[in-house]
């Protein structure tokens, strides 16, 4: 069997909505409900046989240059069939007050990991996930950096750190020279 075309794999994966990216990359926006339903019917169905759970990322959309605007984060899911050779990807957009989307760690298994570092680096909550918790950041740390509206601290653990572009919260203290 061969690669199916976008248009085939979306006609598949109702009630996903077909849309294509400013380069013209073709995805599905899936609402959050249907997010487990679908992915176990794109992996299932011998047709479409998306095995592999290649990436799953994410990014805040605050200030992002969208039009609409929006404040939601969006969690997307790159999928590759290493059986047909064709590729797709998924994104689901979570509200950012109540930011949560069901894990698909039951479906691929490597998602245990992808989800943990959105969770931690964008507060995503992975409903059902097995252990979601820090993975890049200490069990300790305050917030979820790569949040737009997120205000780094002006130290961890008495050090201080300032990063290209950033402010401190308040004047580093710093000792007199040696």
């Amino acid at each position: 069997m061969t690669a199916l075309d976008f248009a085939a794999i979306a006609e598949r994966a109702k009630p996903a909505e077909a849309r294509t990216s400013d380069n013209g990359q073709p995805w599905l926006l899936v609402p959050a409900t249907e997010l487990v339903r679908l992915c176990i019917l794109l992996r299932d169905d011998p047709a479409l046989r998306f095995d592999a759970l290649a990436d799953l990322t994410g990014w805040d959309l605050l200030k992002y240059p969208a039009t609409p605007p929006s404040s939601d984060i969006a969690v997307v899911y790159y999928l590759h069939s290493l059986t047909h050779r064709h590729h797709l990807t998924l994104k689901v957009l979570a509200p950012r007050e109540a930011c949560a989307v069901p894990s698909v760690s039951g479906v691929w298994p490597a998602a245990v990991y992808f989800e943990r570092e959105v969770f931690d680096l964008l507060g995503v909550r992975f409903d059902g996930h097995p252990s979601l918790k820090r993975i890049m950041c200490p069990d300790d740390w305050l917030g979820h950096a790569l949040r737009k509206d997120y205000v780094y601290p002006a130290a961890y653990n008495g050090i201080a750190h300032l990063r290209e572009g950033q402010k401190f919260e308040a004047a580093p203290v710093r000792g007199a020279p040696a």
